[in-house]
């Protein structure tokens, strides 16, 4: 399987009456009174540290994503972060995951398809194409996007984008959200006829859909632990089999917020306060902002209210009241030794049934040296044992195609050796 490091980069210092002072860290939190754009410079170059760090010692890929006008995750270009990556990270068998830009706010979608075939030249063709609908709060609040548009504009945007990768003739686009007269893509990405995609969601029908459709992988990205997510989860699976798809664990993909020290013990002490700040204040949105009206399609709406936010509102009003033990036990957070963590992290993985992993190994306020230290025991403590996972069972079509076979031997600084001479 592939295990890939996620990366939000939050704000790490907020206030400590942060929650009890403002009503949401998104969209509308006052940056004059909470931010110093000093310190935000100095998040920045530790989260491309941290990601190249990961990197170094032998993690499959790693991702960054798209958010507006929050505290929670702010890298408004995820492209400008991606590019840098792919460039420090030449050389090694690591994947640069664009999870990614956003297509409904791209005006015009080419822009994306531009940015991520420069991100695979420079990369060497390692890059993973995500391709999200985007929040509620980044699309509709802060870039003004109707909501009852955002899906069409996404699968126009979508399709456009494929075209322009794909089609060997300059052509003319006329759809009912853009207009192009000549399209006529400068670079192409170096993987043809395009990389892989990956979709992210949050249990929606309508992109179970468009994933299954589309033939790409579907990446369930939520904070509310893997025992939560196996409802999702098996509800993608019963869709892909009514769909009479394969049940090929690539194409799926999952969130996991993990924690590794060297005992039990010490990742309470050193990790909890950092998980308290995540859930506390990087989560800290609004209700009416989650999501807008007319976000989400009918049959979607219909099932995340009687199936999905029944289970997920009684998980929130539980959080405040939590201990690190409760965050643990209901699996919001893999976290302990290396031994604990392979364990919890292995039987999530098979109940989940997914090939492609991403770990969130910074959490919340955690500072850049406890962040190196989780990379590196979890690449050298944890990593190793999920080589092997569904191997020779199925064929990972959603990896860039020069990096679909077993990692190659691991360097000195923990760096594999590139799959290919790039």
């Amino acid at each position: 399987m592939k295990i890939s490091m996620f990366h939000l980069m939050p704000y790490r210092d907020l206030p400590k009456d942060f929650e009890q002072k403002y009503h949401s860290v998104w969209v509308d939190p006052p940056y004059t009174e909470l931010a110093d754009s000093r310190k935000i410079g100095q998040y920045y170059n530790w989260t491309l540290d941290e990601l190249i760090h990961a990197a170094d010692k032998g993690i499959d890929g790693i991702c960054v994503n798209e958010h507006h006008q929050n505290a929670y995750g702010f890298m408004p270009n995820p492209d400008l972060m991606g590019s840098i990556l792919a460039r420090a990270t030449n050389g090694t068998d690591c994947a640069v995951v664009q999870m990614g830009s956003t297509l409904p706010t791209s005006n015009p979608p080419i822009r994306v398809a531009e940015e991520y075939g420069m991100i695979d030249c420079i990369s060497g063709g390692r890059m993973v194409a995500g391709m999200p609908l985007g929040t509620s709060q980044d699309v509709n609040l802060c870039y003004g996007i109707s909501p009852i548009e955002q899906r069409e504009r996404y699968y126009e945007a979508h399709d456009l984008i494929i075209k322009a990768w794909t089609a060997k003739e300059i052509f003319a686009w006329n759809g009912k959200y853009f207009k192009l007269p000549m399209v006529n893509i400068w670079p192409r990405p170096i993987q043809q006829p395009h990389p892989p995609v990956w979709i992210p969601g949050s249990g929606s029908l309508s992109t179970w859909d468009f994933s299954a459709r589309n033939d790409h992988c579907y990446c369930f990205l939520s904070y509310w632990g893997n025992n939560f997510g196996k409802r999702v989860m098996d509800g993608w699976w019963d869709f892909v089999a009514k769909g009479n798809h394969d049940p090929n664990p690539f194409r799926a993909g999952f969130l996991q917020l993990v924690a590794v020290s060297e005992t039990d013990h010490s990742a309470e002490k050193e990790y909890y306060p950092h998980i308290r700040y995540f859930y506390d204040k990087c989560l800290h949105i609004l209700p009416e902002y989650f999501p807008v009206p007319g976000n989400q399609d009918y049959k979607s709406l219909v099932n995340s209210v009687t199936k999905l936010n029944p289970q997920l509102f009684d998980l929130m009003g539980k959080i405040p009241t939590w201990k690190y033990k409760d965050f643990v036990d209901n699996q919001f957070v893999i976290a302990g030794s290396p031994a604990t963590v392979r364990q919890q992290l292995m039987d999530a993985v098979k109940k989940l049934r997914v090939g492609n992993l991403m770990v969130l190994l910074h959490i919340g306020s955690m500072p850049h040296d406890l962040t190196l230290k989780n990379i590196e025991l979890f690449c050298s403590e944890v990593l190793p044992h999920f080589r092997d996972v569904w191997e020779g069972e199925w064929e990972n079509k959603w990896w860039p195609e020069g990096m679909r076979g077993p990692r190659t031997k691991i360097t000195g600084n923990g760096a594999a050796h590139p799959a290919a001479a790039r």
